[in-house]
């Protein structure tokens, strides 16, 4: 795609010569597989399952009704669904088309749909009736009012007014040629604005990925991958994820939520080998180890990502919960490191892995871009044969976020060791680091100065020992007479997911000011916690 920038001739000679880009699709993939491994358990959903075959087959009659109904190559469509088989179905059946799924996650609303909808210029929103007590009808009916060029909502359950996923299912047809150096589908970035930018990933530069990480994680056709947090998460997706255990040939195990009596209950009946979580819930599964009576003597590996995972907690995993620890940090736009499941001790408990391919190029720099000494803390560029070379229509922010020879910056603030290992030492951005969750300070600050209350709004992260952090808003009332519940249901009420709700809010008078006038949000934190300390 045109708006979608990609590598340098040079660079994908060159990943092509070294063997990183096989040239396969993603329905190259799974019709080998099907032929591989036709009668073996793909996906394990409830009480539900697919085989290879049935998987490979369904994808095809999928495939050839969402054609049918006018979906056709490089039409991106909104793909809202939670860990169920039908999100293996879509993604698989879209990727045969050429057509490109854009990840959205369970708990986004309207304010982030309809903004998906309007940047990707959706052709179709695809999304469960209910799920975790919501009505996805209600959300769809609100953004179609605000989505003119959106043709098609598909619902996966009960609807009367948009079409029902069960009747797009017709015998296969003739598919269009997929290339492997398009984009296969896009993910989001977190961002520090808040509006979320596209990730574009190619199939070639994926499967390579995927490659990697079955090769690392030591995955095979015996291993059995829980999918704990929603599938729609690069972490999730590919780390190796649910995409690189069905490139390994293994079983996926779809969770519909992640708490220890649905996880453990499955990790117990379904011989679960390895799984992947983020920080908050480490915590809560050593807790709850204690008490539950499901085993978990299957589980090797207990992966752990998507903020830093505290070394005392980290100490515990093995003792515990009686698997191997491995710690993974990486982002949607591309680098991923692993600790290696044979590392020593002190390397898989006190640092976050390093690099998963030798292509990978990393620098550690400073406030004027030159590399800084092993040891020293500094920002984090990258570029390599998955990394994206820039963001979907978005020329602006690629501008900022990639160097001129290709290097993406990352935002993240880290050391190397000795050994080329990371440690993650913060964020640059203006963000929250919500156990996982990546909140824009930006965009909540941009939606508390829409009410006419509030005079002015300052967001700010606060440690939490199970989220790692949460958010408190700070807030300059225009009238006396505001509460904190006005501004909470101010917030719902503009489509905000419930993550993004300040978990604190604060009413002050005026904000402390930096020497060169502008708010010192480390002021206000750093008082806040102080206070907090003195009421404990």
């Amino acid at each position: 795609m045109a708006q979608c920038p990609t590598w340098p001739a040079e660079f994908a000679e060159m990943y092509r010569r070294n063997g990183c880009w096989s040239g396969e699709t993603f329905g190259d993939l799974l019709r080998d597989r099907a032929v591989k491994y036709s009668e073996k358990i793909a996906i394990v959903s409830g009480e539900r399952e697919l085989t290879y075959r049935q998987l490979d087959n369904r994808a095809d009659r999928l495939a050839a009704g969402l054609m049918e109904l006018g979906i056709k190559p490089m039409d991106r469509i909104i793909l809202q669904v939670p860990n169920q088989l039908e999100f293996m179905e879509i993604i698989f059946a879209l990727f045969r088309i050429g057509a490109l799924p854009v990840f959205a996650l369970p708990l986004h609303r309207k304010s982030e749909i309809a903004y998906l909808c309007e940047l990707a210029e959706a052709a179709a929103y695809i999304i469960p009736d209910t799920y975790a007590g919501y009505d996805y009808r209600e959300l769809a009916r609100e953004v179609r009012e605000d989505a003119p060029n959106l043709q098609h909502i598909i619902v996966i359950g009960e609807c009367e007014e948009f079409i029902p996923y069960l009747k797009l299912f017709r015998e296969p047809v003739n598919l269009p040629q997929v290339h492997a150096e398009d984009a296969a589908f896009f993910q989001l970035s977190g961002g520090s604005t808040g509006l979320p930018k596209l990730i574009p990933r190619t199939h070639n530069d994926y499967i390579y990925s995927l490659h990697e990480s079955v090769s690392i994680c030591r995955l095979d056709t015996e291993s059995v991958y829980l999918a704990a947090l929603p599938a729609a998460h690069n972490f999730t997706l590919s780390s190796p994820g649910v995409l690189g255990t069905i490139y390994a040939g293994g079983k996926v195990v779809l969770a519909p939520d992640p708490s220890p009596d649905t996880a453990f209950a499955l990790i117990h009946k379904e011989k679960v080998t390895i799984t992947a979580i983020v920080p908050p819930l480490a915590l809560i599964w050593l807790d709850a180890a204690i008490s539950r009576k499901a085993s978990l003597t299957s589980l090797q590996v207990l992966q752990i990502g998507g903020a830093k995972l505290n070394a005392e907690v980290a100490r515990r995993i093995q003792p515990e919960l009686g698997c191997r620890l491995q710690q993974v940090f990486g982002m949607a736009e591309g680098l991923v490191n692993y600790t290696r499941l044979d590392d020593p001790d002190e390397l898989v408990i006190y640092t976050q892995g390093r690099p998963m391919s030798p292509y990978d190029e990393l620098r550690v720099v400073d406030e004027d871009d030159c590399e800084v000494e092993t040891g020293v803390v500094g920002h984090l560029l990258t570029r390599g044969p998955y990394t994206i070379r820039g963001y979907y229509r978005a020329e602006e922010q690629n501008a900022k976020s990639f160097t001129s020879d290709g290097y993406y910056r990352t935002g993240d603030l880290v050391k190397l060791t000795s050994e080329g290992y990371l440690i993650v030492e913060g964020r640059v951005k203006d963000q929250v680091n919500r156990g996982g969750e990546k909140i824009s300070s930006e965009e909540i600050e941009n939606h508390l100065l829409a009410h006419g209350s509030v005079h002015d709004a300052a967001l700010v992260a606060i440690p939490d020992p199970y989220l790692g952090e949460r958010s408190c808003a700070f807030v300059i009332p225009r009238e006396q007479s505001l509460t904190k519940n006005d501004i909470t249901e101010f917030l719902r009420s503009r489509g905000l997911s419930g993550n993004k709700i300040p978990d604190r809010i604060e009413f002050v008078d005026d904000f402390p000011k930096t020497a060169v006038g502008k708010v010192s949000k480390k002021t206000l934190r750093e008082s806040l916690i102080a206070r907090l300390q003195t009421e404990d």
